[in-house]
Formats: structure tokens, sequence, C-alpha cells
């Protein structure tokens, strides 16, 4: 019977299904996003485009690399891959004031835009790969990283926020992981409770996946291999994770289950806070509560949450990965007004 209901609920598994785009928008908006970072970053910082090939199937990973005019040598830099949110976006220009803080406090950071992310072309966005191989596109940058003699490869980190902070926390808790320390910021953690407490409309973007090709009832090991609440028992390296209350899209219950499971189990390596309905930005409401920014100008728009989160996450790093900020231009410090 074909009816509205019907039509409401049905999810398919069949790759063909999957939700298109307009690509060539896509690529139109990317191109926007290149002009603006090489025109804020000319002068004072490196900024290029660069490709690695993924260790998980040899697929070519385009990434934006951000690093101090002036190398401090041989193993100067300590470095962080730092993963987009959005299970097809890329890294956009919002996070020009972050990275930017980033470099000027001596890190060199690459920004992967893994299968699925949207301004490269349909075969690229058309690769998705939920909580799968996008997972070893990420880590794969250090392969990238390891041609850069001023990188340190004992001092490297991984953030992300949202999908990233998926992405992120899969690489932190992977068994032996070569990275130092990482931070998830309003991360996805829960793939068998998401897709249910999302429904028909969020399960359609994944189920359809050709790796997966089912809902979490079918395939009910897929979905807890690729959740990373499931794998804190793993986690071996230092972990911040930061949620908020009012999170609208990584809603609240489903962040809980992970912060609590960490402080449980992992409490010598997690840092946890969970942030009470602090101000967000736009329809992202919560979601978005650490990263905002003035759309036109690019520049944070920083509220008492904000500064407290990144000034967390900035000690956080700088305890695990050493970056030794130039002490000839020191980084700044946002501290909130008594």
């Amino acid at each position: 019977m074909d009816t509205a209901r019907v039509r409401q609920l049905y999810v398919s598994n069949d790759p063909k299904d999957l939700p298109r785009a307009n690509f060539d928008a896509q690529i139109l908006a990317k191109a926007r996003t290149d002009s603006i970072y090489a025109a804020r970053f000319a002068g004072w910082a490196e900024f290029r485009k660069v490709t690695y090939k993924s260790t998980a199937d040899g697929m070519e990973i385009p990434a934006y690399l951000f690093a101090p005019l002036n190398k401090r040598g041989a193993k100067g830099h300590a470095a962080m891959i730092w993963v987009h949110g959005g299970v097809h976006g890329d890294w956009g220009a919002s996070m020009l004031p972050f990275v930017k803080e980033a470099v000027e406090r001596g890190y060199v950071i690459i920004t992967p835009d893994y299968r699925g992310s949207t301004g490269h072309g349909e075969a690229l966005y058309m690769a998705i790969d939920y909580g799968g191989l996008e997972v070893e596109d990420a880590l794969s940058a250090l392969e990238f990283l390891k041609t850069l003699p001023y990188v340190d490869m004992n001092r490297v980190g991984m953030m992300g926020w949202s999908h990233g902070g998926f992405i992120t926390a899969h690489n932190a808790m992977k068994p032996g992981t070569p990275l130092k320390a990482a931070a998830a910021i309003v991360p996805v953690t829960n793939l068998v409770f998401r897709l249910s407490y999302k429904g028909p409309g969020y399960q359609r973007d994944y189920s359809a996946e050709s790796t997966i090709r089912g809902l979490p009832f079918e395939k009910q090991d897929e979905y807890i291999k690729r959740s990373p609440l499931y794998h804190v028992e793993d986690l071996g390296i230092p972990l911040l994770v930061h949620v908020s209350t009012n999170d609208l899209d990584v809603n609240y219950v489903e962040d809980q289950q992970m912060v609590w499971k960490l402080r449980a189990l992992k409490p010598e390596l997690s840092e946890t806070k969970i942030y009470v309905d602090p101000p967000g930005w736009g329809s992202s409401v919560g979601h978005a509560f650490s990263r905002r920014v003035d759309p036109v100008t690019l520049e944070r728009v920083d509220s008492p949450d904000q500064i407290d989160s990144w000034n967390r996450t900035w000690a956080f790093f700088e305890w695990w990965l050493r970056p030794y900020v130039d002490g000839s231009k020191p980084a700044p410090v946002y501290r909130v007004n008594p």
C-alpha cells in the first residue's frame, strides 16, 4: 500500500538510493574557501592544498596544510590532524580564527577532507563510509606529516567537531594508535542509538551505503563496530571531550553516554566537561557553542563557554604535545571577564 506514512518510513538499503547533491555548486563553494584561506594566510603563515593516499585503500584524500612561516628546524613543531564535522561537509572558512590561533601557538595543522566530503566532486562524495574507511582516511594524514622534517611525529594529536569528533574518538580508541592525544567536541558517539533517535530521514543517508546496507537491527555488529561508545575500553591516549546539554544535533542524551562511560572506565585518560545550555550559533544552538564565528569578518564571537572550552582545549594539548610557543610572539589567551 503506497501511502504517505509508508513513504515516510521507508528506508532503502540499495546504494543507488543514496542521496545525491549539486556537485558543481559544492566545487564552486570550495574554491571560494580556498581563496579566503590563501588571502588571509598570505605573508604570515604557510597555507597550501595537499593530497595524500589513504592507507585503507589508496584513495586520494585532499587536505589543507597550515604551518608557521618560520620553521624551527628538524622536529621543531608539534602537529595536529583537525577533522571537520558534517557527514557530507568539508573544512570551511568558519574555522579560520581557530586554525590561525593554532599556527600562532606553533602547531602544524592538516585538515583532511575524507571520503564523503563536499567540494571535490561526485566520486569522493559518494564514497561515504560512515564510521568505516573515513576513520582511516583521517589517520592517514600522518603519512603526509611524515614527509615534513620540521614535524615531530612523537607530538601529533587529533581534534574534531561533531562527525569529526566521532572520527577522532575512533582513532583515539584504536589499539596502538600513533596519536599522542585527542579532543572530540560534541562528538557523535553511538550509531545504534543515533539512527533510532533521528529516524528515517537520517537513516536514509547511511543504511544504503555499500559497506553497510541495512539498519542497526539488521546489522547489529556493524553498527556497534562503527560506534566509539562501544570502544571506550580500548582508549589508550588522553582524550578531551566537551558536550552541551542543549545540543540539537548530537543530542545530549547521546553524548552523555560517552561522558559517563569515560568517567567510569577511563578517568585517568579522559578530561570531560558538560556545558549547561551554552549560547550557540544560528540553527545549531548548542552544537556549535565553541565555534561561534562572525560569517563576514571570520572573527570569533566569544561567549564565556566558548572561551572556557578553548582555554581548556589549548591547555590540554599544550600539556600533551608541548608546542613550545615562540616567546617572541605570545599566543593569544582568552579570559572570561569577572
